[in-house]
């Protein structure tokens, strides 16, 4: 039988109410956000017992809501007021409390933590309880039919924390979607200018190629012939020598070196050919 009662005795001896004065003042600020001016804050403060002296009204008027003229009554359905736990972190958030002592001392789970500080200390509205629409619509995106369907049951969740996760999934989703997408066509588009340029390169060679064997066919068509001995004469040197000798004996001019005259060469074959005629 367990006889040591020390834990008990400890645990008897915890405060019920770890942080009276944070609640208060959480009490106090939520009550200042629903009242529509000084007085009635004053009044409300008063009806629940919390204190209504000048320095505490001062402090809380910043959080009066700013409506202009006097308030209308509208059918449209009011925030759900913020339980004690809720208040309670906003209270020690504000006073500068860590969220994991938050946390320890209102049992919020991390998600709930964040996402009332987002909804209150940053300004953005906390929906309804009863409205079933979410933070931030569920796009369709291209998945499963069962992923869809606990995506749509997560955005209806009247828990602020869940229709808060399928908006993060979602936008998770739709974001690796667009980068995957991205991803291919860029990689499509990187296929297409390799192979453009393989084409260009192929089609550099071949005009490369082509212009070699234009030259070729050019150079092999526009060679000069080659200029024989006896500056176009075709006779060998020895010839000429004997030419000009033979023009000289005969009364012909001609000069010491460059071209003969075509009447000297004529002259000059029609008397040795002679000969061979008459031999003949």
């Amino acid at each position: 039988m367990f006889t040591d009662w020390t834990e008990a005795l400890e645990a008897e001896a915890l405060p019920l109410d770890p942080n009276p004065a944070q609640q208060l003042a959480a009490a106090a600020r939520v009550t200042a956000r629903s009242s529509r001016d000084k007085d009635d804050m004053a009044l409300l403060l008063d009806v629940i017992g919390l204190p209504t002296d000048t320095d505490t009204l001062t402090a809380l008027l910043p959080l009066l809501p700013e409506t202009g003229d006097a308030p209308t009554m509208t059918n449209t359905p009011a925030a759900p007021a913020l339980s004690a736990h809720e208040a309670m972190a906003i209270s020690m958030h504000n006073n500068g409390d860590t969220e994991q002592a938050i946390r320890e001392a209102t049992g919020l789970s991390e998600t709930e933590l964040s996402d009332l500080i987002a909804n209150q200390v940053l300004g953005r509205p906390r929906p309804a309880a009863d409205a079933p629409a979410s933070d931030a619509p569920v796009v369709p995106l291209a998945v499963s039919n069962e992923i869809q369907e606990l995506l749509d049951w997560a955005a209806a969740h009247p828990a602020t924390s869940v229709r808060s996760r399928a908006a993060r999934i979602t936008a998770d989703l739709s974001e690796l979607t667009d980068r995957r997408d991205s991803e291919a066509a860029q990689r499509e588009a990187e296929a297409k200018v390799a192979k453009a340029r393989a084409e260009l390169e192929k089609a550099k060679e071949e005009l490369r190629t082509a212009k070699a064997g234009t030259r070729t066919t050019t150079a092999a068509a526009t060679a000069p012939t080659p200029i024989r001995s006896g500056l176009g004469s075709g006779r060998a040197r020895e010839e000429l020598a004997a030419i000009r000798t033979w023009a000289r004996a005969n009364g012909h001019q001609v000069a010491d070196a460059g071209m003969v005259r075509k009447a000297v060469l004529e002259a000059y074959d029609a008397a040795h050919q002679a000969p061979i005629r008459k031999a003949g």
